[in-house]
């Protein structure tokens, strides 16, 4: 099925992908803390993939004590192993259930430094974007520039044709978050 594609005037909930290692560069936690405080500040729900490591406990933990609402969202497999989930948990059978019910439940995308896992969700999700499925804003938080070379790499695919610029414009990057969040708010008409 498609997700939902229509606009609305706000974000309310963001879907944050990023990495799990707590073997990390400080910066990168910052950044984590710092993208937290705006979505608590501005009353933006986090969905996330669940657990307290890394990044992602990072996020949570920030939204939660600012007083932000936070969802994650773990398959049964990776429940017992990923950490305490702050805030409301969804407990799917696989992770194609957990990625379809948080991009379902998203208004906008950030991707924050990361892995495979991260980049793999991000991908999916500006494929989506690209095919029609959703017409939701997908930004990337350059950390330090943690997403250079990737995006170089990028623009190397439109060069060489396999990609078009427009689908490459799909990612809105930015590394300031309160930036990158009123680039998305402006993106959904907001």
């Amino acid at each position: 099925g498609q997700l939902q594609t229509r606009s609305r005037a706000m974000l309310s909930t963001v879907c944050v992908y990023c990495g799990s290692s707590q073997i990390i560069r400080q910066v990168y936690d910052d950044a984590a803390s710092c993208l937290g405080q705006e979505f608590a500040r501005r009353n933006i729900s986090l969905i996330y993939g669940g657990g307290s490591m890394g990044l992602m406990g990072r996020i949570a933990e920030t939204v939660q004590n600012g007083g932000g609402d936070v969802i994650g969202v773990i398959p049964f497999a990776l429940e017992k192993i990923s950490g305490q989930t702050p805030g409301k948990v969804i407990v799917t059978s696989d992770m194609h259930q957990r990625k379809a019910a948080m991009a379902a439940k998203a208004d906008a995308f950030i991707a924050l430094p990361g892995g495979f896992g991260t980049l793999e969700e991000l991908f999916e999700i500006v494929t989506w974007r690209q095919i029609g499925y959703h017409s939701k804003p997908i930004g990337l938080l350059n950390v330090d520039g943690f997403f250079d070379s990737l995006l170089n790499f990028l623009d190397d695919i439109v060069k060489d044709g396999f990609i078009t610029q427009a689908a490459r414009s799909i990612l809105i990057v930015e590394s300031n978050p309160a930036v990158l969040i009123d680039k998305l708010t402006a993106a959904t008409g907001g």
